[in-house]
């Protein structure tokens, strides 16, 4: 059975910078497909960065130029690097991996004004 979990969450000023850690157990990580999504206040879930597992990333819009997303195959890990962060970026991040995708329970980030 696939486990995530995610660490690096916390509280932060606009334009202060977070990384967040997620760890992968139980499946085969270096063949799927890991990314970050995360749910804000009053909102749906929303994809923010994917990575294959040849390293090809995919970012929303939103967050292209700030946040930056990779991967440790050795250590079953995939990393998001937050920059330049915004209010709007609170939310709590989830980590995912493959298709289906499997899912870790998440990690509260937010940023004050």
């Amino acid at each position: 059975q696939v486990q995530l979990v995610e660490s690096g969450g916390g509280l932060v000023q606009t334009g202060g910078s977070l990384r967040l850690s997620c760890v992968a157990s139980g499946g085969n990580f270096r063949l799927n497909v890991a990314g970050w999504y995360r749910r804000g206040p009053g909102k749906q879930r929303e994809m923010v960065a994917t990575i294959s597992p040849r390293g090809t990333t995919n970012y929303a819009d939103s967050v292209r130029g700030r946040f930056t997303v990779s991967r440790d195959s050795d250590k079953n890990t995939v990393y998001l690097q937050k920059n330049s962060l915004r209010p709007e970026d609170t939310a709590v991040y989830y980590c995912a991996l493959g298709v289906l995708p499997y899912w870790g329970v998440g990690t509260q980030v937010t940023v004050s004004s």
